[in-house]
């Protein structure tokens, strides 16, 4: 708001000085996190938004009432870009936290501020400042408490419809699921506690060269970098414990800190015929608890849920891993990066380079 020109003056007494007011400062904007909001798509029907401005002075000395402050509601695991520098600005992660992006226009100066006794009738004022402006890009990214990483078919999307409520597009082709599907996973049956649940996050799968950006690989692994625990599906039918190495690439190229992840190997379709022993013996050398289940028949099913909110809670408490604890005794290395002999084991039995 503008600061004003004003002089007091009565009848019969036309000069009694200065008494215009300070404007108002202008509102600020904010993006406010809300963990009851899923999606961004409501901010797309407005592309520009603008708190209120602040009011000019007033005569008699009356400062301007200052703009309203503008929240915009966004869900948790937002980020938020700027268009112009590419930097990131802010992410939003805390329920009902505040987060700054817009301060207002500073308030402008009446001529009273101005009044001295050398300078009896000043008529300066100062004009309001100008409001900020920015050009953002916001960034959804999933927050789950637990991924389901995988290739095309290896029946995440089925897992997720069976575990949760949610109910995503299943079909018998690659990339049915094209968007993260959320869905949260009540165990309080299996775990004997009042309300205890997971959030549970399909993935689109995942192909060979997806942390180079192949298909859109970096678009889906992103999503899984925010949840605590890392559920590595892999299609029972045709097992191949190759595949386990193929996706523990693909993340580690994508984000190293996929190591400090907890995780579990899943083998789905065990309703389809025996699981190959040897295959799975492969798997073993990893050192991560795998689980058999079935989503046609339900089998291991109960135990999964019990095993990934064991794993989430864990999780949570979990101290945070130092640097030295991974240089100075490999076995110490958590699950999701094997250890130096686990490796040499595994690559041996594959073929692979040591």
């Amino acid at each position: 708001g503008d600061g004003m020109v004003s002089f007091r003056s009565a009848r019969n007494l036309p000069k009694l000085g200065a008494d215009g007011g300070d404007g108002g400062d202008g509102g600020a904007v904010y993006l406010l996190g809300d963990a009851t909001r899923n999606t961004l798509s409501y901010l797309y029907r407005h592309r520009v938004y603008t708190a209120e401005p602040g009011e000019k002075g007033g005569s008699n000395g009356r400062t301007g009432a200052k703009g309203a402050s503008l929240y915009l509601p966004v869900p948790l695991g937002t980020e938020v870009w700027d268009v112009e520098t590419g930097q990131l600005l802010a992410e939003v992660l805390e329920d009902q936290g505040e987060y700054l992006l817009c301060e207002g226009g500073r308030r402008g100066l009446g001529n009273l501020r101005f009044l001295s006794s050398r300078h009896q009738q000043p008529y300066e004022s100062v004009a309001g400042g100008a409001a900020t402006q920015l050009n953002l890009r916001l960034e959804l990214k999933v927050i789950a408490d637990v991924g389901l990483a995988g290739f095309p078919n290896a029946g995440k999307s089925t897992l997720l419809s069976v575990l949760s409520a949610a109910k995503p597009k299943i079909a018998d082709y690659p990339f049915t699921t094209l968007t993260p599907q959320l869905g949260v996973v009540d165990v309080s049956e299996e775990v004997g506690e009042f309300g205890a649940s997971f959030v549970l996050a399909d993935i689109p799968g995942l192909i060979e060269g997806a942390s180079d950006g192949r298909g859109l690989g970096h678009e889906f692994l992103r999503h899984l970098e925010r949840t605590k625990v890392v559920a590595y599906v892999i299609d029972g039918f045709c097992l191949d414990a190759r595949v386990m190495q193929q996706l523990h690439h693909e993340l580690m190229a994508f984000a190293p800190d996929f190591r400090h992840k907890a995780g579990l190997i899943v083998i789905t379709k065990t309703d389809l015929g025996e699981v190959d022993q040897a295959q799975k013996k492969d798997l073993m050398a990893w050192g991560l608890p795998i689980m058999e289940v079935s989503g046609a028949s339900g089998q291991g099913l109960k135990e999964l849920k019990r095993k990934l909110y064991q794993l989430t809670k864990e999780a949570v408490h979990k101290e945070p891993l130092r640097q030295e604890d991974f240089e100075t005794d490999p076995l110490h290395y958590p699950l999701g990066d094997f250890q130096l002999m686990v490796k040499s084991r595994v690559n041996e039995r594959l073929g692979l380079p040591l």
